[in-house]
């Protein structure tokens, strides 16, 4: 947490951790006092639990209670979510209206919500088989071209730094699941990813919503 000014939550999507952040985060502290978390399941908020799918209401929860946390008393929130990030700052909003100020869901990947949602569900369950039988390169070679993503899925594109002068980790990939779950590259103990009702979508650009 830094800065000073009306609380902005940012929620990171993927298996990314709060450091992502840092940068802009750095650069809106003179007007606001950014929140950067890791969700559980992340970096340095690891599960004490076993080893189990997360949901996105759980998420919401999480992020809800954290607002509570560091300004129980402050008018409301405003909120910055992207990619599955963006799907928790919605159900935030739709569980917390009377909490937030606004929210910019960046690139929410619903694609129930799209005209093809079923052709959606179809591709990414197609993934997921790909994964169990083939596994992570295959899954995401699989997944780039239904989604129209250039470049080399192997494991070196895989290995990164998850915090400023930390030591590369391994990243493992969690496929996608049809329904509610879907999946990302990640690095905590965990399996999955909440979606709320879909995955990333192959047909349209990524769009911003506010509301």
């Amino acid at each position: 947490m830094r800065g000073a000014g009306p609380v902005l939550l940012l929620i990171v999507g993927g298996g990314r951790d709060a450091g992502i952040f840092e940068p802009v985060a750095d650069a809106l502290a003179d007007r606001f006092t950014v929140v950067t978390y890791d969700p559980r399941g992340h970096s340095r908020s690891p599960l004490d639990g076993p080893d189990v799918d997360q949901r996105v209401e759980t998420q919401a929860d999480d992020a809800y209670r954290l607002l509570e946390r560091v300004a129980p008393d402050g008018p409301p929130a405003y909120v910055f979510g992207t990619s599955s990030g963006a799907i928790v700052a919605v159900e935030l909003l739709t569980r917390h209206p009377e909490r937030l100020a606004r929210v910019v869901a960046h690139e929410p990947v619903l694609v129930s919500l799209l005209p093809d949602a079923a052709e959606q569900h179809t591709f990414f369950s197609q993934v997921v088989s790909t994964f169990h039988r083939a596994g992570v390169d295959a899954a995401m070679a699989e997944m780039g071209a239904g989604c129209g993503w250039a470049g080399s899925w192997g494991s070196s594109a895989r290995t990164h730094r998850i915090w400023p002068n930390s030591t590369p980790v391994r990243a493992s990939w969690c496929p996608p699941r049809a329904g509610r779950r879907t999946g990302c590259g990640c690095t905590g103990p965990r399996r999955g990813w909440p979606s709320g009702t879909g995955s990333l979508s192959r047909s349209s650009p990524g769009a911003t919503s506010v509301w």
